[in-house]
């Protein structure tokens, strides 16, 4: 399976011949295959943000390529805009973005500057909305009248009715309250699993991270410094944590009772390992 997204030597640097010369990613490659769920952490001024700005274009590399289907993104510097239909990002706080007199509008910028009208412009609307939890009575409110976690539903569908073929999501359940934040969650790994979309999430939450990905990237210093299966990655977790970075609580728990003596692999990330690997202690086999 060729990749989706690839990413070749990637740096980019701020204030070049000044001062205040930075690289916020230096030298970052990686590749992202047709289906993948990418979880990407790394702690404030890692170059997260910075990284997921090239992928759809927003930024353009100092030096490396952004590849979309074998293709550099920039080989034709005026149709970089389609790229961005391609690959929907959708920014931390997105409903601050939100901007049309109804929902229905919001939603409907995207495609409809894509060029899509009539019925097709509306399938694509009320598909998104009904995927992301939005019912049709609220189609015709001002965005500005929902709440907080609706208005993150609204800006999400906007990217969602794009029907991208590559979906970054940055943060995007930051601020919202636990039941928000399972809710939306729970959303975006419906859309994933029936749809075999592509997706890569930014967040700060080990446990979201998890519970969704297939494989997570950590970034350190503006570099690459791990990557690979939740079960990989999280096995490393005083790595992690030395580089300023979380762990999932169950994982804590996991090294806190290795460290007390008990033969308990650290790298478990769900609650159900967890307790396989409890349970199989009490009975005096093998943990998991």
């Amino acid at each position: 399976m060729e990749p989706i997204l690839q990413v070749q030597h990637l740096t980019h640097t701020y204030g070049v011949g000044t001062p205040f010369q930075r690289s916020a990613v230096e030298d970052v490659s990686f590749d992202v295959y047709p289906g993948e769920f990418v979880g990407i952490i790394g702690h404030t001024g890692s170059g997260k943000s910075t990284l997921i700005q090239h992928l759809n274009g927003l930024l353009k590399p100092t030096s490396g390529q952004i590849l979309l289907n074998g293709k550099d993104i920039w080989a034709e510097p005026k149709k970089i805009r389609d790229v961005r239909f391609q690959v929907g990002l959708v920014f931390q706080y997105p409903e601050y973005q939100l901007f049309e007199e109804t929902v229905y509008k919001d939603i409907a910028f995207g495609p409809a500057n894509m060029g899509r009208t009539g019925e097709e412009l509306d399938r694509c609307v009320r598909e998104a909305a009904r995927i992301v939890g939005i019912r049709d009575d609220q189609l015709d409110k001002s965005p500005f009248e929902l709440s907080g976690g609706q208005k993150r539903r609204v800006a999400l569908a906007g990217v969602l009715a794009m029907e991208p073929q590559v979906l970054i999501l940055d943060e995007p359940t930051a601020g919202l309250d636990p039941a928000g934040r399972e809710n939306l969650m729970a959303n975006i790994r419906d859309y994933h699993r029936n749809r075999g979309l592509t997706i890569l999430l930014v967040s700060h939450s080990m446990d979201e991270i998890a519970q969704n990905v297939d494989r997570i990237l950590v970034l350190k210093s503006s570099h690459v410094l791990m990557g690979g299966t939740p079960r990989e990655v999280f096995a490393r977790g005083e790595e992690l944590l030395a580089a300023g970075l979380d762990v999932p609580q169950v994982t804590r728990v996991a090294m806190a009772l290795r460290d007390r003596g008990l033969p308990i692999d650290p790298a478990v990330y769900t609650v159900e390992e967890l307790e396989r690997a409890i349970q199989a202690l009490r009975k005096g086999g093998a943990p998991c």
